[in-house]
């Protein structure tokens, strides 16, 4: 019986540290970013520069994108939950492009995948393919078996962090980052 409760305690320790601990900490679990932070980017804060070339073969470059962006973070194309958060962006995209703000959809899916999900549900924004989570991880958004956790950000013209939406609820997220960037 001892044997089963010795390991249990420096367990049990660890719970409980992680109870007591900020989420922001970066302890227990929270995401390392580059920039040496833990967890998702804050607001207030300049976002990474990154660069990427979409499924559609537009060139991205975060910092000189020159108009608020939306970067949303999803875990899998053509799941569900990912379809109706794609789908309510394209629905009203038109106001997206009237106000000015670009939409970028992250996932860790490769741009094949992404052309063949953008075709089907007719998606008029870019899909980056993180598929080395080098966005996920700078952005501090969590990875699970791969797949990146449902995460926005809203962005400014000169790139800086507006807004951070974890745990949107697909299919009412559009509007809600719309109506905010409204306010920009």
């Amino acid at each position: 019986m001892r044997r089963l409760a010795t390991p249990l305690v420096p367990r049990l320790a660890v719970l409980l540290l992680c109870l007591a601990m900020p989420v922001a900490s970066g302890a227990c679990g929270e995401t390392q970013r580059p920039d040496g932070g833990t967890g998702l980017l804050e607001a207030g804060v300049q976002a990474p520069k990154l660069e990427a070339t979409a499924h559609d073969g537009t060139e991205l470059t975060l910092g000189s994108l020159a108009k608020p962006a939306v970067v949303y973070f999803y875990p899998a194309d053509d799941t569900p939950g990912c379809t109706k958060e794609a789908c309510a962006f394209r629905d009203i995209w038109s106001e997206y492009e009237a106000a000015g703000v670009m939409v970028i959809g992250v996932s860790t899916q490769d741009n094949e995948s992404h052309r063949e999900f953008a075709e089907k549900h007719e998606i008029p924004f870019p899909l980056v393919a993180d598929t080395d989570k080098r966005w996920a991880t700078a952005f501090g958004v969590k990875l699970r078996g791969g797949y990146a956790a449902r995460v926005s950000f809203l962005l400014d013209r000169d790139g800086k962090v507006v807004e951070v939406y974890p745990g949107v609820d697909p299919g009412v997220h559009a509007r809600e980052v719309l109506d905010d960037a409204a306010k920009l």
